[in-house]
């Protein structure tokens, strides 16, 4: 049970996060800006999502969602820029 709210949970968080597909591109301080990080995420699973926060050159705070593509690649699925004032 607390793992299907734990999934529900999460599932409305992307899904607060998402653009159409390949609507995003990185960003500078974005995990993937200038390509895949050398090292692969190999212990966690396919599908999984990492999270990563940032701030932009504006001093903006931004956060953005990852997946982990079958190929051990991250995809950038979403992004939120927020005011810290």
């Amino acid at each position: 049970m607390k793992l299907r709210v734990f999934a529900a949970l999460i599932g409305s968080a992307i899904a607060s996060f998402a653009h159409p597909a390949g609507a995003l591109e990185p960003i500078p301080g974005s995990i993937t800006y200038g390509g895949q990080p050398r090292t692969k995420l190999v212990k966690a699973p396919i599908g999984s999502t990492v999270t990563h926060q940032f701030y932009n050159d504006a001093g903006q705070e931004v956060h953005e969602v990852y997946r982990l593509d079958e190929n051990r690649n991250l995809q950038l699925i979403g992004r939120r820029v927020s005011d810290t004032d």
